[in-house]
Parts: structure tokens; C-alpha cells; sequence
């Protein structure tokens, strides 16, 4: 990070980004902020678990503004519709407008699938998946009358391709691609543009997991959410972005094997080896 502003190419946009208070989130609000984009930085400041609080949004703040840059901090949960629209409404209050969403808030509540509650798994879903709902269904009626947007959901390869101890949080990270995929058709023709984000980096939430993808630095994220955020945004991708290397994940279905209208257990079972299934 350089210790001025570098340029004004988000310099008309206002920015939120959940979860900002560290790590990834951190990150991307202050790229934004060197950017000219004023930046309201959402985090409750609790542990990785989602308990407690601090300050770390105004610390994100403070800082950007040292560099000369324009933010504001709010500490509401995006757990709640009350909390979702006290965030959107803090861009609007102080800025007028809001033009991007970077849905990165999270928490982890590991355990094995035998193991785990269903109060540490509706948790971990009620702030990863829920909670992007809930902000972006605040966000989104400002975007449609505005007709532009972008909004970012934070994935992971954890739900897309799975990780032991992790059944919450995966289910959340896939789910919230499900999601994407619906908003991407539907925002489309409002010039709102929705797009996954699957990051590796060592940040808090990820120094205990053994992943050596998650072994570079947040700010080598970061430039993968501002262009899904800039005005060259695709639709609809899943980029995943780990230690300065990029690449797009894709959901592919293997060419149909047509076995007819009466087809029978017996048949599906003869070919399965054309699925790679043995």
C-alpha cells in the first residue's frame, strides 16, 4: 500500500464493503478508497466466532483517511433487515448513493458434520449466506433506480469443492452461487452486475486451516474485486483470485448419455462408466 491516493477510476462510485474491519475486507475498502471511491466500512469488530465487538471498522476508516481518501465506518450486523438497511442507509445518509456491494463478512464455527450444532450451523449461514441477502436486498432497489450496480459475494473453495470440518460454511459459500446466478439474470437489464469472488489469502479466519491457497496476502485479492466492480465487470463469474494468480471457475455438465424413455435401473447401471462413475 502506498501512503497517498493513486488515481480517481472509482472516483464517482460509493462503496460498501461488509466485514471490513480486517483481512480481505480491510483490503478491498482501502483499494477502493486510493481509488477515489468513498467507502462506508461495515464490521461489528467481534471474534472469528461472531462474538463481541470492537472498533476495527473506524480503525479502517482512520486509516483511509490519512491517505486522503473519504470513508465512514458502521458497525450494524447484516444479520438482521434492521441491520442490512442501517448499513445501506449509512452510504445513503452521508454520500447520497450507493453504487457497489462487496458482500465479505463472515465467521467460522468449525466442526465435523456429527459434531457441530445446529445453532453453530444456522449461525455461520445466517451471517455468510442470509446476511448477503439481506444487504444486497437493501442495496438493490438504490441500484435498479440508478440503473448500474455491482454487487461481489464472497465464495469460497470450501463450498465448491469442500473442505473437512467445514459443512456450515461450505453450505453457505455454494449457496451463495446459487444466488448469483439468479441475480445476474435478473439485474442484467438494470445494468446491475453480480459476480462470486472465491479468495486465498491468510488472514485470521483462515491462519488455522491448512490450505496452502490461503497462504498469500489480501491485498493479492483485491485487484480481482475491483475489476468485478469496475465498468469492464463481467456477468454471472466466479473468479477466484490466491497470491497474485487469477483464474475462473466454471460448473460444467458432461455430454448426455440417452438411454431412452423407458430407460431402467439396470441400464443406467450398464454405463456408468461413461460418467467416470466406476
Amino acid at each position: 500500500m502506498t501512503s497517498s491516493l493513486d488515481d480517481s477510476s472509482f472516483a464517482t462510485k460509493v462503496v460498501v464493503v461488509t466485514g471490513a474491519g480486517r483481512g480481505l475486507g480491510r483490503s478491498h475498502a482501502i483499494e477502493f478508497a486510493r481509488r477515489g471511491a468513498r467507502v462506508v466500512v461495515n464490521d461489528l469488530g467481534g471474534a472469528v466466532d461472531g462474538t463481541g465487538s470492537g472498533t476495527t471498522a473506524q480503525t479502517v476508516v482512520d486509516e483511509i483517511r490519512k491517505l486522503g481518501g473519504e470513508a465512514c465506518a458502521n458497525t450494524d450486523s447484516v444479520t438482521t433487515q434492521e441491520g442490512a438497511a442501517a448499513i445501506i442507509g449509512t452510504a445513503l445518509d452521508n454520500y447520497g448513493r450507493v453504487d457497489i456491494l462487496v458482500n465479505n463478512a463472515g465467521i467460522l464455527r468449525d466442526k465435523t458434520f456429527a459434531n457441530i450444532s445446529m445453532e453453530n450451523f444456522r449461525e455461520v449461514l445466517d451471517v455468510h449466506l442470509m446476511g448477503s441477502v439481506l444487504v444486497t436486498k437493501a442495496a438493490w432497489p438504490v441500484m435498479r433506480d440508478n440503473n448500474w450496480g455491482r454487487v461481489v459475494f464472497t465464495s469460497s473453495g470450501s463450498g465448491i469443492f469442500g473442505n473437512f470440518g467445514q459443512s456450515n460454511y461450505a453450505s453457505a459459500k455454494m449457496g451463495l452461487i446459487g444466488l448469483m446466478n439468479v441475480l445476474a439474470l435478473e439485474g442484467a437489464s438494470k445494468g446491475i452486475k453480480v459476480n462470486t469472488l472465491a479468495p486465498g489469502a491468510l488472514t485470521r479466519m483462515t491462519e488455522s486451516l491448512q490450505d496452502t491457497n490461503r497462504r498469500g496476502r489480501p491485498e493479492q485479492v483485491s485487484p480481482a474485486v475491483l475489476y468485478l466492480c469496475s465498468e469492464e465487470a463481467p456477468q454471472g463469474v466466479i473468479l477466484q483470485a490466491a497470491d497474485g494468480r487469477f483464474s475462473r471457475i466454471r460448473l460444467n455438465i458432461d455430454e448426455a448419455v440417452d438411454l431412452g424413455p423407458d430407460v431402467t435401473f439396470e441400464d443406467l447401471m450398464s454405463v456408468r462408466h461413461e460418467f467416470g462413475l466406476d
